[in-house]
Formats: C-alpha cells, structure tokens, sequence
C-alpha cells in the first residue's frame, strides 16, 4: 500500500500548526508551571488528537471538494485516483474518531469539546466554505475550539476569564480564509485589504491581553514581530500584485505563522524558553510544506 497520497491528502505542516494550538491553550491553561506526569501525559493525548481531527478535516475538504479539485487542483490525490473516495471516507471517519477518543482519554471536557471541532469542521467542509462571511468565521471557530482544547488540560473552570482569548485565532483564520479566496483566479484584494484589517485586530487584541497583565508582553513581543513580518509581508505582496501565485504565497505563510503567534502565547504566559522551544515547530514546518501543499 502506497502511503505517500494519504500524506498528500492531509497536508502535514498544517498538522504542525495545529499542534502548536494545542501548546499555546496549555500555557494559557498555566500547565507548564505544575508540569508532571498526568499533565504531560494529557499533553500527549491532546496533541496527538488534534492532529487526528486535523487531519480528519483536510481529508472531507477534499472528499466534499471533488467535483471541484478535478478542475482546478487535478493534482490532489483524490482527482488523480490516488485514493480511492471510499477509502477516503474510511480514513476521514477513523481520523476524527480516533481524534474524539484521544480527547476523552485526556479529560471528559476536552473530549465535547473535540466533539465539536469535528462537527464545525464538517460543517465547513460540507455547507459553509463557499459563504463570504460564514465561511471563514466558520474556520476560524474551529481554530478557537482547538485553542480551547489545549486550555482544556486543565479544567477550564480554573480559568474562565481567559476563555475569550480563542477569538484571536478565530478572527486570524478568518482573515487566512478570506486570503484564500482568490487562491485559484486571483483578483481578490479587496479580501485581502479586509483580512489584513482584521490581522490589525489581532495585534490590538495582543497588546490589550499583556496590558491588562494577562500576559508578559514582553516575553511574547519578538515572537508577536516575528508573525507580523511572516504574515504582513505575504499579504503585502498579494495586495501590491494579485496574482494567483503570491495569493498561495500569503494563505501558505499565514497558516505557517500560526506558529509564531501560538508561540507568543507560549511565552508570554510561560516563559520565553518555551515559546523558543513551540517556535521550532516552524521549521518543521516549513521542511514539510515544501513537499506538501498548504491550505
């Protein structure tokens, strides 16, 4: 069995991505301070969940996507017969599931809450994707949810006030989607004016969390800088010219400086050394997208 479609079909550095979600809520959930082995061991299970339901999610975006990718991405894996939709469906159902149990295993919290990420990524994949505005706030909750999920290593009970800290992620991955628009034909400035807008937000936000003392604004700052200069600069691009090529340039580095931003939180509610340490996921990353693509 030729496993490198099923690869393809799952676009692994979105998983690292996903991965440094699930650090990110953890150290908003104060995790890293009380760190033992239960602790570390839910860790585990959550991070491994996410990329299941992750990955789940990919694989019914192109499943749902299929008339669709034979026109314009005849290249993915299910267009070209790679994959068979049948096993596609098997291993979508399997991802999310296992996604689900790794979750309960984890806490009975996280397990609903991953629950809900399955049925919102769905609910993308099958109904909302090609909505202007639900779409992408679509998306970008179930970004929030995964946010949630790390936060959910402890329960959220403890910190209740922190909750709201998942809108970052859903306006970022909003903005993300809107880019993504015009991946095919281009000519959508006018999203990508309005999703840089919205990534202005994000910064707002940022800097309102560390003065209000949530967060250490220093220690999180350079990693802040760091998603500015990924993401602003490709999204610059694509608005100076709108092409389709520069248009897949801004979504790929967008989704790839969630890391950078997931790393702020890392560090700005752990300690810098940690955030250095979610940032290596970057380039990973970056190695794994060179040799799969990136939505």
């Amino acid at each position: 069995m030729n496993l490198h479609p099923y690869l393809v079909l799952i676009r692994p550095a979105n998983i690292v991505t996903a991965m440094s979600d699930i650090l990110a809520g953890a150290a908003i959930a104060g995790c890293f301070f009380e760190l033992n082995t239960p602790s570390l061991l839910n860790l585990i299970f959550l991070l491994l969940s996410t990329s299941c339901l992750y990955a789940g999610g990919i694989v019914f975006n192109d499943i749902f996507d299929l008339d669709i990718d034979r026109t314009e991405r005849p290249e993915r894996p299910l267009p070209r017969g790679q994959v068979s939709l049948k096993n596609a469906r098997f291993f979508g159902i399997t991802l999310l599931l296992t996604g689900i149990l790794l979750s309960f295993l984890s806490h009975v919290e996280s397990g609903f809450i991953a629950i809900f990420i399955a049925l919102s990524a769905l609910l993308y994949d099958r109904y909302t994707k090609d909505f202007l505005v639900i779409g992408p706030l679509n998306m970008g909750i179930c970004r929030g949810l995964n946010l949630i999920l790390g936060m959910s290593i402890l329960s959220l009970n403890t910190h209740p006030h922190l909750i709201w800290i998942c809108l970052i992620p859903v306006i970022f991955i909003a903005a993300i989607t809107l880019t993504s628009k015009g991946e095919v034909l281009g000519n959508n400035t006018s999203a990508l004016v309005m999703a840089l807008t919205l990534d202005v937000a994000v910064t707002c936000l940022l800097v309102g969390i560390g003065i209000l003392g949530w967060m250490d604004i220093w220690m999180s700052g350079p990693f802040i800088i760091l998603w500015i200069g990924i993401n602003g600069k490709a999204k610059l691009k694509a608005i100076l010219k709108n092409n389709p090529k520069l248009i897949k340039v801004a979504v790929k580095m967008g989704v790839l400086s969630l890391i950078p931003l997931n790393a702020s939180y890392v560090a700005g509610f752990g300690h810098w050394s940690l955030g250095l340490g979610t940032l290596l996921l970057l380039p990973i990353s970056l190695v794994l997208a060179k040799r799969f693509s990136v939505t």
